[in-house]
């Protein structure tokens, strides 16, 4: 009962510590995951989408000036409007450009004659036929003075070209032409890449229709934000001159999107970020924590069940056993006793009990000390396990009276082994040594028999005892009947 009970404590000492372990860890993720939230939306995404934006500023504020500059130089204006047949001088003048300030291009179109001239001379005459000459009918038609397009004009370069475009006026402000530069600028294309896979950043350019005109290469599955039923509902929310953070959910994930105008693009930057992505090592720390929390409590589990296992064997050993000599105490002894004793009733297989005290061993605790007498205590009990069978059973009485349980023996062999014994004691040099004298005992001896109960063999082993006592002691006395 007392092992069981103390089972149930350790199930609730275990029980409570995996659930304080359990919600610790709870509690450290659920704090670390808002941490990670509330960083993205404060700092991470705000900071790349101005790292961006920075970056783009960087290349687009001087080629502005650059085109700006080409729109009002004198030159320009008179060759179109009294020289275009001399193709060589605006040639060498876009050359200059070109080479001066490193742009990828140096463009001219005339309103005139629909001529497109590059550094490298004429292009091409522009038609509204044709596709990839949209651009500038547009831009005729454009309220503004200047327009920064990207695009991937194969009849320049298969690259990404930013495009700056500038309407040339004549002085009565009539429209006669455009110019302007283009620039390579496949870094985005490598900047948003480097976002996607060092940062987990999605980034897109979207226009006022919400149409996606620039994302990264690779990601041609969407054309425009109305492609996905998720972004729709959101393209208000989107395309709006303030920046904002949004959120919702798209194919069970949850993501995050910040959103900022840029007006020398005229486009829209969305970067999103799935949650997911940034709270991973946050969920494999919490996993992490978990185990390890969850093997300590295992571990602190078993040393305590160890330790109680360990404690209630060395309590049942005390409760059942002599202490100084390791053998059976009295209440131990009578237990099992009474169990032969039942079933040498049944079966009618003899039982013998032999009692003996150690002779004059006051003596030896008065002349020699305690320790002396523990001594000889302890050499007697090592001299009964060896002597004795593994199926009989041995007890200290009490002081230095011993008992002994003989199964299937009767009177005639527990005599003969009480001789044994007997002589033992008396010739073992170890139990000289500890007195300076030979030890002996009386032994009384009884048999059981039917009827017998563990009183009676008790009162009648105890009388022979004593009677080997008064007959001289270091002898054996038997009782044959009751």
């Amino acid at each position: 009962m007392k092992i069981k009970n103390n089972f149930y404590i350790v199930i609730t000492i275990s029980v409570l510590m995996i659930a304080l372990s359990i919600s610790i860890s709870l509690i450290n993720f659920m704090v670390s995951l808002r941490a990670t939230e509330t960083d993205l939306k404060t700092r991470s995404l705000p900071l790349t989408v101005d790292n961006i934006y920075t970056e783009i500023q960087k290349h687009v504020i001087e080629p502005n000036l650059v085109a700006s500059m080409m729109a009002h130089d004198t030159f320009l204006k008179d060759w179109l409007m009294n020289d275009e047949q001399n193709s060589d001088k605006i040639i060498r003048y876009l050359d200059t450009i070109k080479n001066k300030y490193g742009m990828f291009v140096a463009f001219l179109v005339s309103e005139k004659t629909q001529s497109y001239y590059t550094q490298n001379g004429f292009l091409e005459h522009l038609s509204n036929s044709k596709s990839n000459n949209e651009w500038y009918f547009k831009f005729k038609k454009l309220q503004g003075d200047h327009e920064i397009n990207l695009d991937f004009n194969n009849n320049l370069d298969n690259s990404l070209i930013m495009f700056i475009n500038h309407k040339i006026y004549d002085n009565d402000y009539h429209f006669v032409g455009a110019t302007g530069i283009g620039l390579k600028i496949s870094y985005i294309n490598d900047m948003l890449k480097r976002f996607r896979q060092e940062y987990n950043f999605t980034v897109l350019f979207v226009n006022e229709e919400g149409k996606i005109i620039l994302s990264e290469r690779t990601d041609t599955k969407i054309q425009s934000l109305y492609d996905t039923p998720e972004l729709r509902t959101l393209a208000d929310q989107i395309i709006i001159k303030d920046s904002k953070i949004l959120e919702y959910q798209k194919d069970g994930e949850n993501y995050l999107l910040k959103t900022k105008y840029i007006p020398e693009l005229d486009l829209y930057l969305l970067v999103e970020a799935k949650l997911d992505d940034f709270t991973k090592n946050v969920r494999q720390t919490f996993y992490l924590n978990l185990a390890a929390s969850l093997l300590v409590t295992v571990i602190i589990t078993f040393i305590i069940l160890l330790t109680i296992r360990g404690y209630n064997e060395k309590l049942e050993f005390m409760a059942r056993n002599d202490t100084l000599t390791g053998l059976m105490n009295r209440t131990a002894f009578n237990e099992l006793f009474n169990d032969f004793l039942l079933l040498s009733n049944r079966s009618g297989d003899p039982l013998s009990l032999i009692f003996f005290d150690i002779d004059n061993f006051k003596t030896i605790n008065d002349t020699l000390g305690h320790q002396a007498g523990d001594n000889v205590l302890i050499r007697i009990a090592e001299l009964l396990k060896t002597r004795l069978r593994r199926t009989d059973i041995i007890g200290r009485w009490g002081g230095e009276e011993f008992i002994i349980g003989l199964v299937d023996t009767d009177l005639k062999n527990a005599e003969l082994i009480a001789e044994t014994l007997r002589k033992g004691f008396e010739e073992d040099s170890r139990l000289a040594h500890l007195s300076t004298a030979p030890v002996t005992a009386s032994f009384g001896i009884v048999t059981a028999h039917t009827g017998d109960t563990i009183d009676t063999l008790l009162t009648r082993v105890d009388s022979a005892m004593y009677r080997a006592k008064e007959l001289g002691k270091n002898r054996i006395e038997s009782v044959l009947g009751y």
